[in-house]
């Protein structure tokens, strides 16, 4: 069976190769967050340093090395490339299963963050460089759903198998296993060239005022849906509630993000270039529904999806923008570059959030849903006002 890409075709063995890899890019740091409320009896002279270092230091090493990989995928092999990338992955996930020490886990976090930044450009790199058009940004989608449904099952294998042992939390990195196992069909399947009139053509070099402007914007937006994740469980314990609920809320905001990916062809094609504008306004209602005093369960599920369907819809968005506003061999450069800065946004916005209480002299946790509700929309009316003209906050060919 081939798959059509927009340029020729491609076995859809390679398709699910390049699946695979979006499975993957989501799992750094998933496997602490089931076990943080065990550290203590598991580790009882751990200190609050380590802790945190546990949790961070994947992503702070992630974005150098996604950044360099961008840069050596100009020239480089990308295969090579993946193959190293997801074995440093892997034999790190086998030494987590094996590790009998905190500072043990500690330095195979950052050896996984190390191969994770090497593979995630190179999910949507791929598919930059095999489809084009319509279908990539189709596809995008697809790649931006299955990153967030991997999330979900892993969060929920996590717990289930850390309740048995917690080295087995560990078991769902061994997921590389599967793209090093699928990589000799993408090295036997190689990508048609773009097509001459394609937008990357176009490109005479990187545009870095739209690339710029992009990272800006996914920031923001990034940094705004965080608040669900970081907050919806202080919220949900604040008002009586069992702590099942705000794991059931932020897996509901996950399956939201992941939803439009399946359909986001025809969400734009419908929305055209107001898409962003209707996003922010979703998301803003869904942080607002969030910020309500006294929430019920159901009031913080309506909230975590509608803030998660807006940002599902315009993640896909940003990478193809990125990718063409780039020619072909730099497009995995401006999607690393452009990637980058949600690894930014997750190590800073628990300042930022704290930052906002301190200004306001505020401990409550509904004051970051308030706030990050009226930046988006914010963002909204300035995408109102602009994206007719905005090749950032509006359409882009």
């Amino acid at each position: 069976m081939n798959i059509n890409t927009g340029k020729g075709t491609i076995p859809a063995i390679a398709l699910v190769a390049i699946w695979s890899i979006s499975a993957v890019v989501s799992l750094p740091g998933l496997a602490i967050s089931p076990i943080l409320d065990k550290l203590d009896s598991i580790f009882p002279t751990a200190s609050e340093l380590e802790v945190e270092m546990l949790e961070s230091l994947p992503s702070l090493l992630i974005i150098p090395f996604m950044l360099l990989a961008g840069h050596l995928s100009k020239r480089g092999n990308k295969i090579k490339m993946l193959t190293l990338g997801s074995a440093i992955f892997l034999l790190s996930g086998i030494g987590s299963l094996l590790s009998r020490s905190l500072v043990e886990l500690i330095l195979l976090g950052a050896i996984m963050g190390i191969g994770a930044g090497i593979i995630i450009p190179l999910s949507t790199g791929f598919i930059v460089d095999y489809f084009t058009g319509d279908i990539r940004l189709r596809q995008l989608g697809i790649s931006s759903a299955i990153n967030n449904l991997t999330l979900v099952l892993a969060t929920a294998l996590t717990g289930y198998l850390a309740d048995i042992e917690w080295h087995l939390a560990f078991a769902v990195y061994m997921l590389p296993a599967v793209t090093l196992i699928l990589i000799p069909a993408l090295n036997h399947t190689t990508p048609s060239p773009e097509p001459t009139t394609g937008a990357q053509n176009r490109q005479k070099g990187m545009n870095w005022g739209i690339i710029v402007g992009l990272m800006l914007f996914y920031f923001a937006i990034t940094y705004c849906s965080l608040v669900v994740t970081f907050n919806t469980s202080y919220i949900a314990v604040g008002e009586g509630m069992h702590n099942s609920v705000a794991g059931i809320v932020i897996a509901l905001f996950f399956l939201a993000i992941m939803a439009p990916g399946f359909i986001l062809g025809g969400i734009v094609k419908f929305f055209g270039s107001s898409v962003n504008l209707w996003s922010l306004l979703i998301m803003a209602l869904g942080l607002g529904t969030l910020s309500i005093s006294h929430p019920t369960p159901y009031t913080l599920a309506i909230g975590a999806i509608l803030a998660g369907l807006g940002y599902g819809v315009m993640q896909p968005i940003i990478y193809d923008k990125a990718a063409t506003n780039a020619p072909p061999e730099l497009s995995t450069l401006a999607l690393s570059i452009v990637m980058a800065v949600n690894y930014l946004a997750i190590l800073v916005a628990p300042f930022i959030i704290d930052f906002i209480g301190h200004i306001f002299h505020s401990a409550s946790h509904t004051l970051a849903f308030k706030a990050n509700a009226l930046i988006t929309l914010a963002l909204a009316i300035a995408t109102l006002i602009l994206y007719r003209r905005s090749r950032v906050l509006g359409s882009d060919d």
